[in-house]
């Protein structure tokens, strides 16, 4: 999906990942939005009731990225769902890049400002 960032804006949910995605594009790291959900608990029935589906695949460092602009305190359902992921298919492995590792990283490489408010996401640099 290398170099499609542009063309495939409205099929992410979050201004960030949009970010995300072009950091990932320029350093020629291949990805993949959102290619798999995985099951983390089902009905009597049998019917998923819980799903987590990672925001990237990397395929050549076989790691899926969970991005999230949350307050660090709404974190707690989140890492829930990743402990239970971690217990369910110990084989996959998956970053989570919080709030504070988002401005650090997108900072850094010069690729978006924190708004007022501690988000990330403000103008975008070519």
């Amino acid at each position: 999906m290398t170099e499609q960032t542009d063309q495939a804006n409205d099929a992410f949910a979050h201004p960030t990942e949009v970010e995300i995605a072009r950091l990932l594009d320029y350093y020629g790291v291949r990805w993949e939005y959102e290619p798999r959900s995985f099951v983390l608990s089902r009905s009597p029935a049998g019917l998923p009731t819980m799903q987590f589906t990672p925001d990237f695949y990397l395929p050549d460092h076989d790691l899926y990225l969970e991005i999230t602009t949350v307050r660090p305190s709404l974190l707690r359902r989140k890492k829930l769902r990743l402990r239970r992921m971690q217990e369910l298919y110990p084989d996959v492995r998956v970053k989570l890049f919080g709030l504070r590792d988002l401005e650090a990283l997108l900072l850094k490489y010069d690729r978006s400002e924190p708004t007022a408010g501690g988000a990330v996401g403000g103008k975008a640099k070519a």
